[in-house]
């Protein structure tokens, strides 16, 4: 297999934008947590980052949404929002467009894929980057899974995407890291941001850990709505990642309810066993 890292964690926009203003108790614990996930990725010295994410509307909006997404480019501009507002400075990250390619047509033997020669990043990838590869030289592909505009991918086409993913990953020769990204339960642009449901939460992410695929496919966007609030629809980039590491025992470094960002922060890894038996 080629899949030498993967993990989950949080994207939000205040994770940089507003670092000021949260306890710094919290604040250090979670650049602890983003720095030992960044030490692991590290160890295993991937060529490329394969990033599912779930994109605001920064690439497709209503006149084209795509329910699964990849970029298939040299390179990626970003942030798209105000550098000042997310603190963090434009950047070029570069990608790897002939490997792309190949993932895509891979992984459309299985999924209706979308591709784009053309992609803005926001911070929904830069913020993950900004704390995994602050250097931003590590080449990425994007994944996008539609969570913002519905109808949204049903729940067990994101588990097959995730899959689909894995296979097309163990295809090809380079040493590839994976990420999922996205919120757990959060408000964002409400009248109920800050608001963190952390029972949901937990619960949630102990189903992604355990692999639960019956248990993640239970679940109706009516009551994620309800419970977790319309960022609780990132819950399928999780979803994604937990169904292509089925193999793996996973590892949560931090979940920290922080108001001040309107999410529980989420840093974790998978322990994705290597051909020679090692684990990372």
């Amino acid at each position: 297999m080629t899949l030498v890292f993967a993990g989950v964690c949080g994207h939000g926009p205040g994770f940089t934008g507003r670092a000021d203003q949260a306890d710094p108790g919290q604040l250090s614990a979670m650049h602890g947590a983003f720095e030992e996930m960044r030490r692991r990725l590290e160890a295993v010295r991937p060529e490329v980052l394969l990033v599912v994410a779930a994109e605001h509307f920064a690439n497709f909006f209503m006149d084209n949404m795509p329910g699964f997404a990849m970029g298939m480019a040299d390179y990626y501009d970003g942030p798209i929002e105000d550098p000042d507002w997310l603190g963090i400075a434009p950047v070029r990250v570069p990608g790897v467009k002939e490997l792309s390619r190949r993932l895509i047509a891979d992984t459309m033997q299985d999924i209706d894929l979308a591709y784009a020669e053309e992609w803005k990043l926001d911070h929904g990838i830069l913020v993950p980057l900004h704390f995994l590869t602050p250097d931003y030289r590590l080449p990425i592909v994007p994944a996008n899974i539609n969570c913002q505009g519905p109808p949204l991918p049903p729940l067990h086409r994101c588990w097959a995407f995730g899959e689909a993913l894995r296979r097309a990953v163990d295809g090809v020769p380079e040493r590839v890291a994976m990420i999922a990204t996205g919120g757990v339960s959060h408000w964002p642009a409400t009248p109920d941001s800050g608001k963190i449901n952390e029972e949901w939460d937990r619960a949630f992410l102990d189903r992604v850990f355990r692999h639960d695929r019956e248990a993640l496919l239970a679940y109706r966007d009516a009551d994620v709505y309800r419970d977790a609030g319309q960022g609780g629809f990132e819950m399928r980039t999780y979803t994604a990642l937990s169904a292509a590491t089925q193999d793996a025992e996973a590892d949560l470094i931090l979940y920290e309810p922080i108001p001040i960002f309107a999410v529980g922060v989420t840093v974790a890894t998978m322990k994705i066993q290597e051909k020679t038996g090692e684990t990372t």
